[in-house]
């Protein structure tokens, strides 16, 4: 960077970053971002906008990360720059992901991975892999998922970065949840909370605290599993990521429902779609019309929750949600007096429901 104002502001929010600051550090980097362009300093203006895109898609602005990581490619491109190109991808592929577009998702990512394999970026491969077999996850892709992730851990491993073991260990612990390895989800969720807290990461502190109480609430220890929710809820007010709080809604809520507490869950889930409204997730905005229609049939409420039900499996398919659509239909059979199995059994999963209300993962 040409200017050492300009690098004391990049620093500054990076570090910022790191303590999980977002706000204070977009705010810096978009001061840093000003300075380059008025340098006229192109390498710099990429770096900022790299860290632009990277902080807004961490918190839930999609739109704006992605802008930020379309600009990074043009620019780059002008000046040969094949590394910023990738990084970009990466940024974006992840972007997709988290707005439930899996299939752009993982081409960017795979765009990213070849370039990093190709010239040995050891952290890039690790860093892709894990994204990659975030996007397997959503897919419905469990199995690949779990392989995946545990590629990403090994890489982790081998680099002694014990962040990004830590988000393996997240990672696989949400996969193994969804295969209804509950045992191992909570063990690996247990992991990852004990890292986190040693390193003083508070994104992944809430991010494991989350995992921590969907293992629990996989176990039927709802009181557990509440107050870990709490605990993740507050850190992700606190940094203000916004796609992790909703699912922490959603789970919140999905756990009253399991009590009965029906008033309660809806209010939940009404949070949570608010949210996933904003963050455009279509894979969220499934799960919470999947809450309200088993809210409808446990109030007796059959035409009501068959109208959720429908239209969470026309979404799950049009989006190719694998494991949700599986949940839709389970759903939609059970209304029917009707089980439905198999689809979880085709998909590599052991997760099985016979009465509501549904614990679903």
């Amino acid at each position: 960077m040409k200017s050492s104002e300009i690098s004391r502001l990049f620093a500054r929010g990076e570090y910022l970053r790191q303590k999980s600051r977002y706000s204070e550090a977009l705010q810096t980097f978009r001061r840093a971002l000003n300075k380059t362009v008025a340098a006229g300093d192109a390498h710099a203006m990429i770096a900022c906008l790299l860290s632009i895109g990277d902080v807004c898609r961490m918190t839930g602005d999609f739109t704006r990360a992605e802008r930020a990581y379309v600009k990074v490619v043009a620019e780059a491109r002008k000046i040969a720059d094949a590394e910023a190109v990738a990084d970009a991808h990466a940024g974006w592929g992840l972007s997709r992901r988290g707005r439930g577009d899996w299939k752009n998702g993982l081409t960017l990512l795979r765009k990213a991975l070849r370039y990093y394999r190709r010239n040995d970026d050891r952290e890039g491969i690790a860093f892709t892999l894990w994204s990659m077999a975030g996007a397997l996850r959503i897919k419905g892709d469990i199995p690949e998922a779990l392989e995946t992730y545990r590629e990403a851990l090994a890489s982790f491993q081998s680099l002694q970065s014990r962040a990004g073991v830590g988000y393996c260990l997240c990672g696989l612990g949400g996969a193994s949840r969804i295969a209804g390895e509950f045992k191992d989800s909570h063990e690996y969720y247990r992991s990852a909370n004990a890292l986190f807290r040693k390193l003083g990461d508070t994104f992944g502190t809430a991010y494991s605290y989350c995992g921590t109480g969907n293992a629990y609430r996989m176990y039927g220890e709802y009181g557990k599993a509440l107050v870990a929710f709490s605990k993740a809820a507050t850190l992700y007010r606190k940094i203000g990521d916004r796609v992790s709080y909703s699912y922490t809604l959603w789970s919140m809520g999905t756990t009253h429902k399991m009590l009965l507490d029906l008033t309660s869950a809806q209010a939940y889930f009404r949070e949570a779609q608010g949210l996933f409204r904003i963050t455009k997730d279509p894979r969220g905005l499934i799960y919470c019309q999947l809450g309200f229609g088993e809210i409808a049939m446990l109030k007796g409420n059959t035409k009501g929750a068959e109208k959720y039900f429908s239209r969470s499996l026309a979404e799950a398919k049009k989006y190719g949600f694998r494991i949700e659509r599986c949940h839709a239909e389970m759903l939609l059979s059970y209304l029917g007096g009707k089980k439905k199995p198999l689809c979880y059994n085709r998909l590599g999963v052991k997760l099985g429901f016979t009465k509501a209300p549904f614990n679903i993962p």
